[in-house]
């Protein structure tokens, strides 16, 4: 039985939960449940999940399909390995620390450079050796791990941002998240790091979603803890009109790692190198719903057009075309039509979170 105040009355176009699920329904948002049986679990063999929940294997993947990725210097397995550690960490001036199987973007480090010894993190902060080591030992113990199982830490190169996002992100480095539907890309999002998110791109820890024109590649839309934003909370610089570089290139890497991994609903993490261009950190089996938020869009739609085929081709730039296409057709079709920085196609005012916050932990 729901408890109703007379606050929260459950009827009414915009009132209560009641007004809350219709304006949802009406802007076609996909909620977790949905996601998982629909998608997840019909489009995702179990048997592929250890090649993304591994990232040294997604890696390995990546590089053998000829896919740009951060270099990796090393990794530490055990614990008695640790005593090595100052070998691994003697070349780079600037390095990341993260776990093999983390999730949500728990468990990195990043540091930016060195100093008298001392190795500094993006804030300014200095760490010892011992510091590194400590913070080395809690991953392979699994603190930061999928089900707290012993990890592997990976010691990679750390990426320089492009210049498009010196005004938009907060020391940190932006990713790019690209959700991908058998082979298609679906839709897109940047996420921005913030003094909130510890520099982090992680939108549970307070970094901005700015949702992305598929077929242009503009920025639009952002948000920050489920609140729509126009500006950087940082910077106060606006969010929308920012053309992404390399965005088809960007499009494509997202429509081969579908094809890497075998699942046929994942999220892609990619990043934008000043010197070195596009690379994919990641990809996701279990992707969260925050992109929809970001978008100020709902999926249902354009993930049923494509189900809906029964031929999808299989080059990967006629993919790319039909993701372009289908976006176009479908803003067109949205509440607001066609033409602006990013489709808006849910009502102003309505509570987006189509999950009531239990997808904090979906990555």
């Amino acid at each position: 039985m729901t408890n109703c105040s007379e606050e929260d009355p459950p009827t009414g176009r915009h009132g209560g939960w009641l007004g809350r699920w219709q304006a949802l329904r009406r802007g076609g948002v996909l909620g977790i449940n949905a996601r998982n049986r629909r998608y997840v679990m019909r489009y995702n063999p179990r048997s592929k999940y250890p090649l993304v929940d591994d990232k040294l294997t997604t890696k390995r993947l990546a590089l053998e399909a000829g896919l740009a990725v951060p270099e990796l210097y090393g990794a530490v397995r055990f614990q008695g390995e640790l005593i090595h550690l100052d070998r691994l960490l003697a070349a780079p001036d600037s390095f990341v620390i993260k776990p093999a199987h983390g999730s949500g973007g728990d468990g990195v480090l990043v540091i930016t450079d060195r100093r008298r010894g001392l190795f500094l993190k993006g804030d300014g902060r200095a760490m010892t050796l011992r510091d590194i080591e400590y913070f080395v030992a809690n991953i392979l113990s699994g603190v930061h791990s999928l089900g707290g199982i012993p990890d592997v830490a990976m010691i990679e190169y750390r990426v320089r941002p492009s210049r498009l996002f010196d005004a938009l992100s907060y020391r940190g480095v932006p990713d790019i998240r690209l959700l991908i539907f058998r082979g298609i890309p679906v839709m897109a999002m940047v996420r921005l790091p913030t003094r909130a998110s510890d520099t982090k791109a992680n939108l549970h820890q307070g970094a901005v979603g700015v949702g992305i024109d598929l077929a242009s590649g503009v920025t639009g839309h952002g948000v920050v803890r489920d609140q729509v934003t126009e500006e950087h909370p940082d910077f106060g610089t606006p969010l929308a009109g920012h053309a992404v570089p390399d965005w088809e290139t960007l499009l494509a890497i997202g429509a081969r790692c579908a094809d890497l991994t075998g699942l046929g609903y994942c999220g892609v993490d990619l990043v934008l190198d000043e010197d070195r261009g596009p690379m994919m950190l990641e990809v996701n089996a279990r992707p969260g719903l925050a992109i929809q938020i970001a978008n100020q869009c709902g999926l249902e739609r354009r993930l049923g057009a494509i189900e809906a085929m029964r031929e999808l081709p299989t080059a990967i730039d006629a993919r790319v075309d039909l993701a372009r296409a289908l976006d176009g057709a479908l803003a067109s079709r949205a509440p607001g039509g066609a033409g602006q920085t990013a489709p808006r196609c849910i009502e102003r005012g309505a509570d987006m979170s189509p999950s009531g916050g239990r997808e904090a932990r979906d990555s």
